[in-house]
């Protein structure tokens, strides 16, 4: 029972613009600053469903290269490797370069 009961009080300094920043994402979120609080100590990446799309997405670009890639390399290893071999494979990692980046640029660093 003890466990269910919200008994220790801790006592937290903010600066009056981080003040402000916790009373907008707790209204946004629709809860208290408190509730708001405790979410983000227990956060796991099961309460970041966007995130959890955008990294989804990824993985499947990145297989869906990574199968590109494995014919290349097939071709290279029969021996029918070709100059445009090279460059698609360089466009190929220059695409999973930028959708790194765009999914590190909505996530955050």
């Amino acid at each position: 029972m003890a466990d269910t009961i919200h008994c220790i009080k801790k006592t937290l300094r903010l600066m009056p613009t981080e003040a402000k920043m916790l009373a907008e994402k707790a209204k946004v979120a629709g809860m208290c600053e408190a509730d708001y609080i405790r979410l983000l100590i227990s956060q796991k990446p099961n309460d970041y469903p966007q995130i959890r799309k955008l990294l989804k997405d990824l993985i499947n670009e990145i297989n869906h290269i990574g199968i590109n890639v494995n014919q290349i390399v097939h071709s290279h290893n029969m021996e029918l490797y070709m100059k445009e071999d090279k460059e698609k494979l360089f466009a190929y990692m220059r695409k999973l370069n930028v959708t790194v980046q765009e999914v590190v640029v909505q996530i955050g660093d």
